[in-house]
């Protein structure tokens, strides 16, 4: 896996799903430091946690609710739970999410 991260962060254990990420866990929320290599994309999708991100390389291409906006470097978005959502990844790209678990 590539990405920019300090060597602690690389030494984290690897999150298993759609992308590559390194995952700290925490109560009641996961963060993943993840790293997308160019043209990844992440195929329309939902999931039951609430996520905040920061793009800390690069540039994610979200699309939610019928609109696409580009987050660049050292901006923030929202993923609230259960709705869907894709990503597109032109260029290599680094980012910090925080997954919330939402109260039921």
């Amino acid at each position: 896996m590539s990405g920019s991260y300090p060597d602690k962060i690389k030494q984290l254990p690897l999150y298993d799903g759609r992308f590559d990420a390194y995952k700290l866990e925490a109560k009641d929320s996961d963060v993943l430091f993840a790293s997308y290599p160019a043209g990844t994309e992440i195929p329309p999708h939902t999931h039951d946690t609430e996520n905040h991100g920061v793009i800390t390389k690069g540039e994610l291409i979200l699309t939610m609710n019928d609109k696409t906006q580009r987050i660049g470097m050292g901006q923030w978005y929202h993923v609230p739970a259960n709705v869907e959502h894709a990503a597109r990844f032109e260029v290599e790209t680094d980012e910090i999410e925080f997954w919330f678990s939402v109260s039921t």
